[in-house]
C-alpha cells in the first residue's frame, strides 16, 4: 500500500535519514522503533509531506510520488496522527470529528462518517458536545485518533499513540488500533516507545539507529529479550 524507498531527509542543512526503505501493506501494522533521536518521528513527517524528500521516493498503491503534499496525501487516503494529543482546545469533540470531515473522501455524509468513527472509539460518545480541551489526557489521545477516522483512511501514519497514557489505556489504545486495522483494511505504520506492547499488535517490525534501517523483520522475532536487546545495540 505505502512503500518508501531510499529515503533522505532532514532539518536544515542537517540528514537525519539515509537510505531507509520499507513498506506497509493492506490491513497490516507495521512498527517501528528506536532510541530517541534515531529519525522514527522525522520518517513520518517526511511520509506525509511535512519535511522535503532530498533523495528517494514514496509510492502509493504502487505510484510514484516525488514531492507529495499533506494535502494531496490526504486527499489520497493517507493520514498522520502526530504525538502529542493534537486536538483543537476551543471546539468540541463533535467539532473536531467535523473538522476531520472535511478531508474525508466522499463516499458518505459527515454524519456517516462520524458515527463509523465512534464504532471503534465509544468511549468518546458521551463527550461529544464536551469541548475537548477539558478532556483528560486520554480522551484527547482517543479523539486525536478518531479525527482521522472520520476521512476513511487507507494509510495510518501514528506517531506514539500511547505517549501520556496511564499503562491500562495503553493496552486499549493498541488494541482499538489493531481493530481499526483489520476492519477497515487501512495499512498502519507505527512509531511507539511502548515496545513490548506495540510488539503484540504489530505483524513487521522496523528498528531505526542513527537515521537508517538496523534491522528489519517479522514483530515475533524479536519478542525474545536477547534479540531484541541486540537489534536495539
Amino acid at each position: 500500500m505505502l512503500s518508501i524507498e531510499s529515503l533522505g531527509t532532514g532539518y536544515g542543512k542537517k540528514q537525519v535519514l539515509r537510505g531507509v526503505s520499507l513498506w506497509v501493506g493492506h490491513g497490516e501494522i507495521v512498527a517501528i522503533i528506536g532510541h530517541n533521536g534515531a529519525g522514527k518521528s522525522t520518517l513520518l513527517k517526511a511520509a506525509f509531506g511535512l519535511l522535503p524528500i532530498w533523495e528517494g521516493m514514496l509510492r502509493l498503491n504502487g505510484i510514484p510520488l516525488q514531492s507529495p503534499t499533506p494535502r494531496q496525501l490526504l486527499r489520497q487516503g493517507v493520514s498522520y496522527v502526530p504525538q502529542g494529543n493534537r486536538v483543537f482546545a476551543d471546539l468540541t469533540v463533535w467539532e473536531n470529528l467535523e473538522v476531520g470531515s472535511l478531508a474525508a473522501r466522499r463516499t458518505r455524509s459527515c454524519q456517516e462518517a462520524i458515527a463509523a468513527a465512534l464504532e471503534y472509539l465509544p468511549r468518546l460518545r458521551p463527550l461529544l458536545q464536551r469541548r475537548a480541551g477539558a478532556l483528560s489526557g486520554g480522551e484527547k489521545q482517543m479523539l486525536a485518533l478518531a479525527m482521522p477516522l472520520v476521512g476513511l483512511p487507507r494509510v495510518l501514519l501514528l506517531d506514539e499513540p500511547s505517549l501520556g497514557l496511564a499503562p491500562p489505556l495503553v493496552s486499549e489504545a493498541l488494541d482499538r488500533i489493531r481493530q481499526i486495522s483489520q476492519q477497515s483494511n487501512a495499512a498502519v505504520l507505527i512509531v511507539e516507545q511502548k515496545v513490548r506492547e506495540v510488539l503484540k499488535i504489530a505483524r513487521r517490525v522496523y528498528v531505526l539507529k542513527n537515521g537508517h534501517v538496523s534491522f528489519s523483520g517479522p514483530a515475533e522475532s524479536l519478542k525474545d529479550e536477547g534479540k531484541l536487546r541486540e537489534a536495539f545495540l
